[in-house]
C-alpha cells in the first residue's frame, strides 16, 4: 500500500460523469488546463423517477432547479480506496456519489451547472494523502467527498481546508472532526453501541485485536474505556495490517481464556481473523468493529465464520426504509445491490448540491456556512442535521448487526 505520490487520470467505467485518478504518473492536461479523462455516459433515469426521488430527498424549501442551461461544471472529488484491499468499499462510495450527480444533472443541475464527479484513489494509504489533494486540486475540485480512512484524513483534511476545497469527510476518528462535515457516524457515536451490547452479554473479559491505524486504535480505546468502567477486563493485542495469517495473535489472545474476542480492524484483516478464530476456538464469541462491515468480509471469511461474529455498523441500504428509493435506483443503474457506504456518499453529494444552491456559490466560506446550516435533511441514510462546531451529524444509524443465511448484514436479534 506504499508507492509513488503522483496520479494519472485514467478511463473510469464505474458510471456516468466520472474521471478516475489513480496510478503512478502525472496527469496530462489539455490546452484549456483541464484534466483529460474518458467520461462514460449512461442513459438518464426517467423524469418521473427523478421527480419522485427528488421529492423524497428535498431539503426544506430549498429545491434543485427543474430546468437549467449548462453554463459550466461543479467538480466534486470522491476520495476513497478505489484500488487495493479496500477497493470494494471505495467503488461503492464512488457509485453512490455518481448516482446522486446523475440524478441532480438530469433534473437540471445546480445553478445552471452540471456536477462532475472526479474519483481520487488513495488506496487507504496515508502516504498518498497529500498527493490525493494535489490531484483533486488539479482536477478543479470545488468540494470533496472523503476520504474514507481516518488515517488518510488526519493527514489531508487540513490540506483540503487550506486549499479551500470543502470536505464532506467519510472519516470517523475524532481527530478529524471540525474539518468540513460528515454524514458518517463518529467514534464517539459508535463506541456507546458497542459498549452497551458487549456489556449486555455478561462477559467478564475481552481481548481486542487492534489494527494500529488511526480509526481502529481510536474506537478500540473508547470502547475499552467504557467496558472497563462497566467492570469488564480488557487487554489488547496489536495485529499488523495485510498479513496472510493472524494465528499467532489469536493464540496470544486466547491464552487468557477471554469471554469474547473483539477485532478492531478493517475487513481484509477481520475476515482472516474470523476464519482462523472459528477454526481454532469456535466456542469463543467474536465481535467485529464497524470497519469490518462489507460484503467482501462474508465472501473472504466464508458464511460460517461470518455468522460466528456479531458486528457494530450501519445497516446496508436495503435494510433502511429511508434508502428504499436509493436501493432501487442503484440496482437499476449498476445491476448489483448497493454496499454499506455508498448511500453515505450519495447523501453527501445531495447535501453539497443543496448547500451550493442555497449559497449561490461554491465559495468555501459560503459553502461551509450553508452545509453546516443543514437541518432535518431527509436523506437515504435518514434525517441529517449537523453540529455547527464539529460538523458531526447529530443522529446516526449505528446498530448491532449479524450475517444472515443469505450472507447479508442484517439487524441482530
Amino acid at each position: 500500500m506504499r508507492g509513488g505520490s503522483h496520479f494519472l487520470a485514467i478511463p473510469c467505467f464505474y458510471g456516468v460523469g466520472v474521471v478516475c485518478i489513480a496510478g503512478s504518473f502525472q496527469p496530462k492536461s489539455n490546452k484549456s488546463g483541464s484534466i483529460e479523462g474518458k467520461i462514460v455516459k449512461l442513459s438518464f433515469l426517467k423524469p418521473a423517477g427523478i421527480v419522485a426521488l427528488a421529492s423524497i430527498l428535498a431539503v426544506g424549501a430549498t429545491a434543485l432547479p427543474a430546468q437549467a442551461s449548462h453554463t459550466g461544471e461543479i467538480v466534486i472529488a470522491l476520495e476513497a480506496p478505489l484500488t487495493g484491499d479496500q477497493s470494494n468499499n471505495g467503488k461503492d462510495q464512488l457509485r453512490g456519489a455518481q448516482l446522486a450527480a446523475k440524478q441532480i444533472n438530469a433534473a437540471g443541475g445546480v445553478m445552471g451547472k452540471m456536477i462532475k464527479i472526479v474519483g481520487v484513489d488513495d488506496q487507504a494509504d496515508p502516504d498518498k494523502a497529500k498527493a490525493a489533494v494535489t490531484a483533486a486540486k488539479k482536477a478543479g475540485a470545488d468540494a470533496v467527498v472523503g476520504p474514507y480512512n481516518s488515517g488518510v484524513g488526519v493527514v489531508n483534511l487540513p490540506i483540503y481546508v487550506k486549499n479551500k476545497i470543502f470536505p464532506m469527510r467519510m472519516t470517523s476518528s475524532l481527530a478529524t472532526q471540525g474539518y468540513g462535515a460528515t454524514t458518517q457516524p463518529m467514534n464517539s457515536q459508535i463506541a456507546p453501541a458497542e459498549i452497551d451490547y458487549i456489556s449486555s452479554t455478561g462477559v467478564k473479559s475481552v481481548v481486542m485485536l487492534v489494527d494500529p491505524s488511526d480509526y481502529t486504535t481510536s474506537i478500540a480505546a473508547q470502547t475499552a474505556a467504557g467496558l472497563t468502567a462497566n467492570g469488564i477486563a480488557v487487554t489488547q493485542v496489536v495485529v499488523p495490517e495485510g498479513s496472510a495469517s493472524y494465528s499467532d495473535q489469536i493464540a496470544q489472545a486466547l491464552a487468557s481464556n477471554p469471554g469474547m474476542l473483539y477485532s478492531s480492524t478493517y475487513y481484509p484483516e477481520g475476515s482472516v481473523i474470523a476464519k482462523e478464530l472459528l477454526a481454532t476456538a469456535p466456542a469463543t464469541p467474536c465481535f467485529m468493529g464497524l470497519a469490518n462491515v462489507d460484503p467482501s468480509f462474508v465472501t473472504e471469511a466464508g458464511l460460517a465464520a461470518a455468522q460466528h461474529c456479531t458486528f457494530s455498523g450501519v445497516p446496508a441500504a436495503p435494510q433502511l426504509p429511508s434508502a428504499k428509493a436509493y436501493t432501487k435506483a442503484y440496482v437499476k443503474e449498476f445491476k448489483k445491490k448497493p454496499g454499506v457506504w455508498g448511500y453515505f456518499t450519495y447523501d453527501s453529494v445531495y447535501v453539497l448540491a443543496a448547500a451550493i444552491e442555497k449559497a449561490g456559490t461554491t465559495n468555501y466560506k459560503a459553502l461551509k456556512k450553508a452545509v453546516l446550516a443543514t437541518k432535518n435533511y431527509k436523506g437515504a441514510t435518514g434525517s441529517i442535521t449537523f453540529k455547527k462546531k464539529t460538523g458531526n451529524r447529530t443522529e446516526v444509524p449505528v446498530e448491532i448487526l449479524e450475517v444472515s443465511n443469505k450472507g447479508t448484514f442484517v439487524l441482530a436479534d
